[in-house]
């Protein structure tokens, strides 16, 4: 095989649009990400370096679905090369499969969320609590709207949106870290393709959410952050999505997908990929039950929840030749989730 080689950004956008199957798949270009291109295939592997031991692949190969097993040997000789062991995340069930084949230890990591936008509506007894956040938000005087292309580079815009951040963070408290490499972010190679709806309260920005393209055969919206000040009024950033939800529905889009979250809709064991571990297995649903100081996964599970979405998918971690310590560590200095 013909040494694989980096991939511009433009490059990736590009196979995105023609390979993209993974719903999350456009955090592939987000900032640090690497993207690895087998020569003569239209495809790419994405990771991160973590530690010197390990790096972790992201979404599973970019490429058409005949090609994966090629552009994943790709990134295992590259590894390799560099004496470093392969982890992966957010694995769809195929991609889960195909690394249980390169001798891979596969668990369920979590699960991500989307609604089919065609007849979906915010009606009915079962979206009463969603109609009333979203009308109080709107009674307390809350405006959304969604950031023209043009104001992209605002710098009064911009010290919003960070005021916004900072704002956020510090309500988190010390000890808890802003999640890293699942989410998606303000900046970056993937910027331009982003749209951005903001919340505006008595003159000042108190919340936002990004969302990123989705290409594939469940093409649309992927919601990829949020952020909330904590002055902003009560169904905040419910406003916000259902605004945004409107928007695309109204522009006759497929799906909005909600994202994943990790530690939860954990399924069957059974009709899990093979090999798996059940030490490792405990450990990420202890992690969804009791961990919330780590990870406010309830919260996340419960929030995507009440949009009701119709199609839950369960998505997945995989670690080279076995699960150790080491790995499992590295991979929560990655996310940020320690």
């Amino acid at each position: 095989m013909s040494a694989p080689a980096a991939l511009g950004d433009d490059e990736a956008v590009a196979v995105l649009r023609r390979h993209g199957r993974h719903s999350s798949a456009f955090l592939t270009m987000n900032t640090g990400i690497r993207r690895l291109c087998p020569t003569g295939l239209d495809g790419f592997a994405a990771y991160r370096e973590s530690g010197s031991r390990h790096l972790f692949g992201l979404c599973g190969p970019v490429c058409a679905y005949g090609d994966r097993e090629r552009v994943l040997a790709a990134l295992l000789e590259r590894a390799r090369g560099e004496r470093r062991r392969v982890g992966a995340v957010q694995l769809s069930h195929d991609d889960a499969l195909l690394h249980a084949d390169h001798g891979f230890v596969v668990n369920q990591l979590g699960a991500s969320f989307s609604i089919a936008l065609e007849g979906y509506s915010l009606r009915g007894q079962r979206m009463v609590k969603v109609r009333n956040m979203v009308n109080r938000a709107r009674r307390e005087g809350v405006a959304v709207r969604e950031t023209p292309p043009g104001e992209a580079d605002d710098p009064a815009r911009t010290a919003a949106l960070d005021r916004v951040d900072a704002a956020w963070l510090r309500a988190k408290g010390r000890h808890v870290k802003e999640l890293d490499f699942l989410i998606g972010e303000r900046g970056g190679p993937g910027r331009p393709y982003r749209r951005l709806f903001t919340a505006v309260h008595e003159g000042r920005t108190v919340g936002y959410v990004s969302y990123s393209p989705v290409f594939g055969e469940r093409a649309g919206w992927l919601y990829d952050l949020t952020r909330r000040a904590p002055e902003a009024p009560p169904g905040t950033v419910d406003l916000l999505f259902a605004t945004a939800l409107q928007q695309f529905q109204e522009e006759n889009c497929g799906w909005l997908h909600l994202g994943f979250t990790p530690f939860v809709q954990f399924g069957d064991p059974v009709g899990s990929p093979r090999p798996s571990s059940p030490v490792l297995r405990r450990v990420l649903e202890l992690l969804g039950s009791k961990g919330q100081a780590l990870y406010p996964a309830a919260a996340q599970e419960s929030f995507k929840l009440k949009w009701r979405p119709q199609h839950i998918e369960p998505e997945y971690l995989a670690f080279q030749n076995g699960v150790s310590v080491a790995a499992v560590w590295n991979l929560l200095r990655l996310t940020r989730t320690v």
